[in-house]
């Protein structure tokens, strides 16, 4: 009888996390399309058409920093009420570096190849706007500056950390994969998906959404050895930067 009771227990305890990790993987998703949506209504209040008029960087420049303060108010109030860490030191400085220096090597070695191949195949990057010194300038300012941390807090930090609470502990799958940094990487990936309600609409593109869960789960697993949400966001903005800029830089040497 003991036996049968202290299984039926553990089912039970199983049962609740199970039932608490789903509200909350809900949760975080609500939490992370409200912030995105606020931030496209915000940067819709303003013009940006005298110093951005290709419309490339300054409305996704206001999205961005209003959905990172949405991200940073939640931290905030979890961080009050649950003591969790949510990784804004330095952590493994020593291991975060190291995944920092050889995450950018292997970024620029595939942006090298890449537009190496793309030319080869005479299959070259066309732009629809035009490579003015404000355009590049602008849109590198914004990948460096704004897309890792903006990001990376909100879809890394605030889900990682929030789940690893809500389970108890942090559940392995696999070597360093974990589930709450799968977890964390389908809401990365879902983020990219377009849609609409009135009228409903969805778009997305296949190959952005597999590319975002690979990387989300990447900085997931170095957000979790380093234990600091630093070295992602640094991944985050170089890997954008080296993509974007290599693609200015191919089309105007060629």
């Amino acid at each position: 009888m003991e036996v049968k009771a202290k299984v039926l227990k553990n089912r039970l305890c199983y049962s609740d996390k199970v039932l608490h990790g789903t509200l909350a993987f809900i949760g975080l998703y609500l939490v992370q399309a409200l912030a995105g949506k606020s931030g496209w209504a915000a940067a819709d209040l303003f013009s940006y058409a005298s110093f951005d008029p290709d419309h490339l960087f300054a409305r996704l420049s206001v999205h961005h920093i209003v959905q990172m303060l949405i991200g940073l108010a939640v931290i905030g109030v979890l961080s009050r009420f649950t003591k969790a860490d949510f990784g804004f030191g330095l952590g493994d400085g020593k291991n975060g570096l190291r995944y920092f220096l050889i995450f950018t090597a292997v970024i620029a070695t595939i942006a090298l190849i890449y537009h190496i191949l793309i030319y080869a195949l005479c299959q070259a990057q066309v732009y629809d706007f035009p490579l003015t010194p404000n355009n590049v300038l602008g849109t590198l300012g914004f990948q460096l500056f704004l897309s890792g941390p903006s990001e990376e807090i909100l879809y890394r930090a605030l889900p990682v950390t929030v789940l690893v609470y809500v389970f108890g502990k942090s559940i392995p799958i696999k070597g360093d994969i974990t589930w709450e940094v799968v977890l964390a990487s389908f809401l990365f990936s879902v983020a990219h998906i377009r849609w609409s309600i009135f009228p409903f609409s969805m778009a997305f593109n296949l190959f952005q959404l597999f590319y975002a869960f690979a990387m989300g789960t990447m900085n997931g697993i170095v957000y979790q050895q380093s234990r600091s949400i630093l070295y992602p966001m640094l991944m985050h903005s170089i890997s954008n930067v080296l993509m974007v800029g290599s693609g200015y830089l191919f089309f105007m040497l060629l």
